[in-house]
Parts: C-alpha cells; structure tokens; sequence
C-alpha cells in the first residue's frame, strides 16, 4: 500500500522506508516552537528534567506573541522568563517585542519552515505551515520540552482524508470561506487525528495567504494536521525565503484515504461560523440581521498583507458604524510596514479603526478588545469558542476579511456586496 503526504514525511523522518495508519514512530524534528504562554511551562519541565541544552539552537523558535506587549504582571514575568531562556542558550530564533510577529505567520516569513520537513509547536495552530507542504502539528508543553533536548518527538502515524480541490474562487471568496465551508460540511470532529490532505487542479486558485489561512483551521476539524500539495506557487513563496534545500513529497497513486472529498470551488459563497462551534456556519445569504458592536481583522489565520489589502479596499472612503469598535492587527512587522508603505493604514484609520502593533491580542481573550456581557464581533480569528474573546456571554462570529471589513461599515454581519 502507498503512502500519503504526512506519511511520507514522517517516515523519512523516522529513517523508516514506509509507515502505516496507527504505527507509533520516533521522528526526527526540523523545527520547535513555542510562545509566550507554553513556552514557560516548556522551559519548567526543560530544567525539571534535568537537561543541559538544546539539541540545536537554530531550530528552536520561541515567539512572544499571545499576551505582548505585556499587559499585566504575570505577562511580564512569562516574557521574562523565555527571555532568559533564550539568552542562555543562545536561540537564534527568539522574537519579542518590536521584531516579532504573530508566530504562524512569522516562521514561514522569516522561511524558518520548509516543504517537506517535520515541526511541532506548543500551539494547536502550528498546522499552519502545512500550507507549504510540511508535516507540522500542535503540541503539548511537555512535548515541546522533550523536542528542544532531543530533535525528537514521538507521532501515531494518522489516518488521511482527501480533499480534490476544483474550479475557482468567486469574488470575495477567500481561504477562509473555503475553511469554513468544509468545517461546517464535516464539522468540528470530523477529521479526528487524520491528516487532511488539500491537491487537485483547483489549487492554482488558492494563494499562499489562503492555504496558509485553510491549514492553519485543520485543528478546528479535528485534524493532526492539514497539508498542501506543493506546487508553483508553494515554490515560489519559497524562493526568496528558504535557503536550504527542501524536499517535495508527492503522495503514492495508491495511497490509502479513509475518505476523500470533491470541493468545487467555484461554489463557495462567503460563510459565516455563529457562535459557539466553527462548524455552525452559514453562507452570507442565510445570515439574517445581526447587529454587531466588535470587528477585529487580524491573527494567525488572517493577519496576512492580502487579507489588509481586502480590507482596506472595502473600507476605503467609508466609515466605520458608530455602534462598532474595528481593530486592525497585521501579523508581522513586515506586514505592517507593507500597510504603511501602500497606504492601507492611512485608510483605516480614517475610516474610524484602531491599528494595533502584531499581537494575538483579543483572539485568545488576551487583550487589545475584550467583548463584556452581550456583545458580538465578526472576527477573522479561528475560534469562536463560549468565552473566547471575552465574557462568557458575548459572542463570536468567524468569516473572512471581506465579511468582517464590510460588518464594520454597516453595523451588522454583512457581504462586502452590501457596501
């Protein structure tokens, strides 16, 4: 029997010539991450284990990014904490505050992620990088300790789901849409522990911000991971970022799918997740009126240039709803220098936003716009989960930057037609 994507890399990894569905492995890591709130936890367990260094300190990134700039004490004192850490062993790749970014969209930026290699980070959306054809998964901070000592993690090899991608994207249809149109359609269990595997001609459709958007919400289906096949476009992300060699890895004619899917692209509406379930979608034109009183535009999942750029131009000449509070965060530094430089900012703070420097920030209900009691926002973040972003009693509404920049105008969730 053939293998899949994942298979082939984990197998590699493990210097084995092939690996099965459920097969426990030792697999070699290219790549260790960890933020602000797992790495402390990462770094207890480090130094209660005893261990005296890193296996290699080019491949460990610790990225200070979920409560920072630090907004209390304890905060403070996590931050702290890393940074010692790093110093000690001199990291290469530590990020804080003023050269750091959102961490999923930093490492594949800063080309510290690579088709073909195998990476574990102490955060459930490290599957992000599977958008340039690695294996790269979410894991505890025990893991995530063990991975800094040895280079290594252990893996149950997973099961796959394919996805045969068609056709292409209407107008303001993005990644996001199409995310949240496959989680709504198997929903948020339906790819339990399975690799889910994204191919077929209709990827020439989907930029890199986009696979990057659709891997990074695999977890919201219950996925180990999500991967893409690497094609022109993967390569060409590549090129200007990666500089070491890479490797491709096509899955075999007769690789083993438990299930495989045929998504038309071409069909996709603007969706919408409703509280409190990522599968609780619905597409623009059954939304109905739901006033709003929060947007935020931003994170891992959508914090990209392209993603600014949708907003701005929707935003552009407009202002936002007097009833609305818009937050804006680029992911990186680099991005928000790009919105300096092409006048995105300029844009939306005239139309009435607040522009935050790159900070996971209100996604996790860290800071930077905390929902009370009652209120509602249209985010371009990943969960919507009871309590995410604030009181328990508030409510969180996924969708695309479109969605969310055309909520902002008129008060209310909204398609992008509308304005």
């Amino acid at each position: 029997m053939g293998m899949t994507m994942t298979q082939k890399i984990l197998a590699a990894h493990a210097g084995l010539d092939s690996v099965v569905a459920g097969q426990l492995i030792r697999a070699n890591l290219d790549m260790v991450l960890g933020n602000d709130i797992t790495s402390p936890v990462a770094i207890n367990e480090f130094e209660k284990a005893g261990f005296s260094g890193v296996f290699d300190k080019s491949k460990v990134s610790m990225v200070m990014d979920h409560f920072t700039p630090n907004k209390d004490i304890k905060a403070a004192e996590q931050c702290k904490q890393c940074r010692t850490f790093a110093r000690k062993f001199d990291l290469d790749n530590f990020y804080d505050v003023g050269n750091m970014g959102i961490e999923h969209a930093l490492l594949p930026e800063k080309g510290l992620v690579a088709a073909g290699e195998c990476i574990i980070g102490a955060d459930s959306h490290t599957c992000t990088y599977g958008a340039l054809g690695a294996f790269s998964t979410g894991v505890g901070s025990t893991d995530m300790a063990a991975g800094m000592a040895t280079g290594q993690a252990w893996f149950k090899v997973p099961e796959a789901i394919k996805f045969n991608l068609t056709g292409a994207l209407q107008k303001n249809v993005s990644g996001k849409d199409v995310i949240l149109h496959i989680i709504g359609m198997i929903g948020v269990d339906g790819a339990l522990y399975r690799s889910m595997e994204f191919m077929g001609e209709g990827l020439k459709s989907l930029s890199m911000d986009d696979r990057l958007c659709i891997a990074n919400m695999a977890i919201e289906a219950g996925g180990k991971n999500g991967i893409f096949m690497v094609d022109e476009i993967t390569k060409e992300y590549m090129k200007d970022k990666v500089n070491r060699p890479y490797t491709v890895y096509e899955p075999d004619a007769d690789a083993e799918y438990v299930q495989t899917y045929d998504i038309d692209l071409s069909a996709i509406k603007p969706t919408v997740a409703f509280p409190h379930l990522p599968e609780n979608t619905k597409t623009i034109d059954e939304v109905g009126d739901v006033p709003i009183q929060q947007v935020v535009i931003g994170s891992c999942t959508n914090g990209r240039l392209s993603d600014m750029k949708i907003a701005a131009e929707i935003l552009k000449g407009h202002k936002v709803h007097k009833d609305v509070r818009a937050i804006i965060i680029p992911a990186t530094q680099k991005i928000y220098r790009e919105c300096i430089k092409e006048g995105y900012l300029d844009i939306f703070v005239e139309a009435g936003c607040v522009v935050s420097t790159p900070t996971c920030g209100p996604c996790l209900g860290g800071h930077m716009g905390i929902l009370a009691e009652g209120e509602r926002c249209v985010a371009t973040t990943n969960r919507n989960f009871v309590g995410r972003m604030g009181h328990v009693k508030s409510e969180v509404y996924l969708a695309s930057p479109a969605v969310a920049a055309a909520s902002a105008i008129t008060g209310k969730i909204s398609s992008p037609d509308e304005v």
